[in-house]
């Protein structure tokens, strides 16, 4: 039994840094890498929606040289990726509220998500300045202006994930043990696997662990 969803909280990259006696840049960086590192590989195993927790809305408070650092990042990783992800028909979503960024970055996402729309080998969702709950009331605030009651099924269309398959397999590096705002409502019944590396240290080797994890897990979703 192999995921097909499978969503990644990249965490721990400035402690990476800081174990090192570098700037939390570095770590930055390092994660960037290896990011990109990890996301060929999900597909090349036969993950069909891979969803990298990129920036939460609280990340948004941090000091304005690492936003700077990380903004610089976004910008490099759709400069270089777009066109590459396209020609391996790799599909780019992003999710999360886009005003909060700069104006550049967001013209930078909808031409990536236009130039890829195409891809059926796959979809990489990143989710920038990304909150679980704000999705959560901005999908009810949708459903009230609209004036009608929903179903789940409705609902869950109503969120930024609503064409996307069921997520399967939440892992979170950094050894944290919580979900920290991330698909709160997409986790109700996907397998959690937590593993204590930073993420820079995260190998393929890693992710072959957590989809070997995922394999034995008994999913019953509540029935017997």
């Amino acid at each position: 039994m192999k995921p097909q969803h499978v969503a990644i909280i990249m965490d721990g990259n400035g402690r990476w840094a800081q174990r090192r006696l570098l700037p939390r840049s570095a770590g930055h960086r390092a994660g960037f890498r290896r990011m990109l590192e990890l996301s060929e590989y999900a597909f090349e195993r036969g993950v069909s929606c891979l969803t990298l927790y990129a920036l939460s809305t609280e990340n948004l408070s941090r000091p304005q040289e690492e936003l700077d650092e990380l903004f610089g990042l976004f910008r490099t990783y759709f400069a270089e990726q777009t066109e590459r992800l396209r020609e391996r028909g790799i599909r780019i979503l992003s999710i999360g509220d886009r005003t909060l960024l700069p104006a550049d970055i967001q013209g930078m996402i909808s031409d990536a998500e236009t130039m890829t729309a195409s891809g059926t080998a796959g979809t990489l969702v990143l989710a920038i300045a990304y909150g679980g709950r704000q999705e959560i009331v901005r999908a009810v605030n949708r459903a009230v202006k609209e004036g009608r009651e929903v179903t789940e099924a409705e609902f869950s269309a109503l969120l930024y994930t609503g064409d996307l398959p069921p997520l399967d397999l939440l892992i979170r590096t950094g050894k944290e043990t919580r979900l920290s705002n991330f698909l709160l409502y997409q986790s109700a019944y996907a397998e959690l696997y937590f593993s204590k590396k930073l993420f820079p240290d995260f190998t393929k080797g890693d992710l072959d662990k957590a989809f070997k994890a995922y394999s034995l897990r008994d999913r019953r979703f509540g029935r017997i």
